[in-house]
C-alpha cells in the first residue's frame, strides 16, 4: 500500500500516530454547530441566520466561512417563492386616515398592531389566515382561520389578540382598506378596545409591509413547502408554525436576531 502511494512505511506509521490538530477540531465543532442550527430551523435558515444564531451563542466566526461550510455540507434553505395575493378594497365605506406613514418602528410591545389577511391554498378550496402583529416585538399575537374571508374572521382575530396581550393604553390598529378592516362592526370593536384605526393609502401595499412580509414568509416556509389535502390539516400546520416555531423559535433580522417571544421578554423581566 506505501509503495502504491509512494510513501515511506515510517511516514505512514507516524502520520496514524499523529494527534488531531485544534484547528481540525474546531472545524468539527463548528459544523455540527451549523448542522444543529439549520435543521433545528427546519432547513430554512440561509448562512446570515445562521451565522447571527452562532454569535449569539458565542461562537465567532465570519459569515463568509458560514456560508462555505454550508455550501461544503450542501445546507441549502429550502424556501420558494411564489404569488401573492390581495384583499378586496372596492367598497364604499369610510376609511381611516394613514396615521402610521410608513413609520415601521415601536417603541415597546402593544403599542401598534398591524393586520392583515392571507390567502392558503388547500384541496378542498381556500383558507383564509387573518393575522396581527405586534410592530415592536414582531410577534404574531392574533390569528384565525377560516374557509370565508368575512369580517367575522378578523374579528376573532382581533379578539384573540386583545384577550392574549391584554393591552394597556391606546393601540394603534393598522390594516388595509379591506371591507372586513372598515367595516362598521370592527370600528365598533377597535373603539370598544380603546383602539385607534389606521389604514394604508389606495394602492399602496408598502403602507403594510411588515404583516406582508410575515405572510411572505409563511408562505416560503411552511405552505409551498407542503400541499394540504384540508383546511384540517393547514389550520394544524399553521398553527403550530406560529405559536411554536414563528414566535417562539425563529430569529427575526430586525429585532436583532432574537425570537419575538425573547424579544417581547426584555419588555418584562420579572415575568
Amino acid at each position: 500500500m506505501c509503495s502504491l502511494f509512494g510513501v515511506s512505511k515510517s511516514g505512514y506509521y507516524e502520520w496514524t500516530k499523529r494527534k488531531e490538530s485544534n484547528r481540525s477540531k474546531r472545524r468539527q465543532q463548528l459544523e455540527k454547530l451549523i448542522r444543529r442550527i439549520f435543521f433545528d430551523s427546519r432547513q430554512l435558515y440561509g448562512s446570515s441566520k445562521v451565522w447571527n444564531a452562532l454569535n449569539h451563542q458565542g461562537v465567532h466566526v465570519s459569515q463568509k466561512t458560514v456560508a462555505r461550510i454550508m455550501k461544503e455540507l450542501g445546507l441549502k434553505s429550502r424556501t420558494v417563492k411564489k404569488y401573492k395575493a390581495t384583499t378586496n378594497s372596492k367598497h364604499n365605506m369610510p376609511v381611516s386616515e394613514n396615521v402610521l406613514n410608513q413609520a415601521f418602528a415601536a417603541e415597546k410591545p402593544n403599542q401598534v398592531w398591524m393586520a392583515d389577511i392571507t390567502y392558503i391554498p388547500t384541496d378542498e378550496g381556500w383558507l383564509y389566515l387573518s393575522s396581527l402583529e405586534d410592530l415592536c416585538t414582531r410577534k404574531i399575537v392574533g390569528f384565525h382561520m377560516d374557509e370565508r374571508m368575512t369580517k367575522k374572521l378578523c374579528l376573532k382575530a382581533l379578539d384573540q389578540a386583545y384577550r392574549l396581550q391584554k393591552p394597556k393604553g391606546n393601540v394603534l390598529h393598522h390594516s388595509d382598506r379591506g371591507s372586513q378592516y372598515a367595516s362598521s362592526d370592527y370600528q365598533q370593536r377597535l373603539k370598544q378596545y380603546g383602539m385607534t384605526g389606521s389604514m394604508s393609502r389606495k394602492g399602496n401595499c408598502y403602507d403594510n409591509a411588515c404583516i406582508e412580509s410575515f405572510h411572505s414568509v409563511l408562505k416560503k416556509e411552511l405552505v409551498y413547502l407542503n400541499k394540504f389535502k384540508t383546511r384540517r390539516e393547514a389550520k394544524e400546520k399553521i398553527f403550530e408554525y406560529i405559536t411554536c416555531f414563528y414566535n417562539g423559535k425563529r430569529i427575526h433580522s430586525s429585532i436583532g436576531y432574537f425570537t419575538p417571544n425573547q424579544y417581547e421578554c426584555m419588555f418584562h423581566p420579572t415575568a
